[in-house]
């Protein structure tokens, strides 16, 4: 299995009414990738999709979209079909989906849809989008409302299940220091009328940028505290940080959760990147920390989303050799009362 979900009835139910919806998507990607990003076809420019290893370098102005939307589109039913709410429940996911990384790109695209769809996620957070995969995303994921954080480069973006979550307003911060073009993008929405303000980033990598990660950091918890006290906030995404970068700030607030922590520091959630048991990168030394994350403020009244279990996504391992990321994604799932 891919996540240890153990005995969860909600997991069990979404597993069953998303099989339609994944062989529909998993038979539109096939000759979309193949078309579009085989090694041995057309690939995009440099221009297009920065490589992994020029993160920190914007990209030009220039820029341009491959055309991913000449396919068939998936059909309507498929989707329908899987949005038999249950609304006792939210079920979240935040993914740094890799798009920077060109190897056996189509294949892994392919991997990390199969987890989206396997699940079925109320709400979704990703990192490092790249414009294919918004353009494909926009064009055929129509269940979903999506906003991003950018339309050029690599970027965040925000789902919606229409049939669960409504869209309120959305924003974007920018972070004035940043070499490497994050943000921080902000949606807020409404769950069977209850207010959430949702928030994601991708703060400055690597450690020598440890400097202005912080900042980005005190950027986040000020917005998050900043968000109005009727709504519950969740922030979400590859943070990049440290446990002693954390420290360094005297930890988080009081009123924010690490929800890693505050459900009980779950051993098998304890590493996102983790070049031991994930060999995309081919790294030659063994790094395991914890840079994905999710901060948890509670509402003024409290008790509407109440954060129940937290599991690990992509750990199984594709035909080509390679996971769909060089992360983990996290599966979190909220009582929703």
């Amino acid at each position: 299995m891919d996540t240890k979900v153990g005995n969860n009835d909600n997991i069990v139910k979404t597993k069953r009414k998303c099989k339609g919806l994944m062989k529909a998507l998993n038979s539109f990607f096939e000759p979309m990738m193949d078309q579009d990003l085989d090694p041995g076809g057309v690939r995009p420019s440099q221009q297009e999709v920065p490589q992994k290893q020029e993160i920190h370098k914007p990209p030009s102005a220039e820029e341009t979209c491959i055309d991913l939307t000449a396919d068939a589109v998936i059909p309507k039913s498929s989707v329908n079909d899987a949005q038999q709410e249950d609304n006792s429940g939210l079920i979240f996911v935040t993914w740094n989906i890799d798009g920077l990384d060109q190897s056996n790109i189509q294949e892994r695209a392919r991997g990390v849809c199969s987890c989206l769809t396997l699940y079925d996620p109320d709400v979704i957070f990703l990192q490092e989008v790249i414009p294919p995969y918004l353009a494909y995303l926009k064009k055929r994921a129509v269940g979903y409302t999506i906003i991003p954080g950018n339309e050029a480069g690599y970027f965040t973006a925000i789902m919606l299940k229409k049939s669960k979550v409504k869209l309120i307003s959305q924003e974007i911060t920018p972070f004035p220091s940043s070499t490497m073009m994050r943000n921080l993008l902000t949606v807020h929405a409404n769950v069977s009328g209850k207010n959430l303000c949702l928030m994601t980033s991708h703060l400055e990598s690597t450690k020598e940028h440890a400097k202005e990660r912080l900042k980005q950091l005190n950027i986040v918890l000020k917005k998050i505290n900043e968000a109005p006290e009727s709504s519950t906030v969740i922030f979400a995404g590859d943070t990049n940080l440290r446990d002693k970068e954390v420290s360094k700030i005297g930890g988080l607030p009081s009123n924010i959760l690490d929800i890693w922590e505050s459900l009980g520091k779950p051993e098998h959630c304890r590493y996102t990147w983790d070049t031991k048991m994930n060999n995309n990168l081919r790294a030659p030394y063994t790094c395991r920390l914890r840079f994905d994350r999710i901060f948890f403020r509670a509402s003024k009244d409290g008790g509407h989303f109440i954060p129940r279990t937290l599991d690990l996504l992509g750990l199984k391992k594709l035909d080509c050799g390679r996971f769909p990321s060089d992360h983990w994604g996290l599966l979190c799932i909220f009582d929703v009362i």
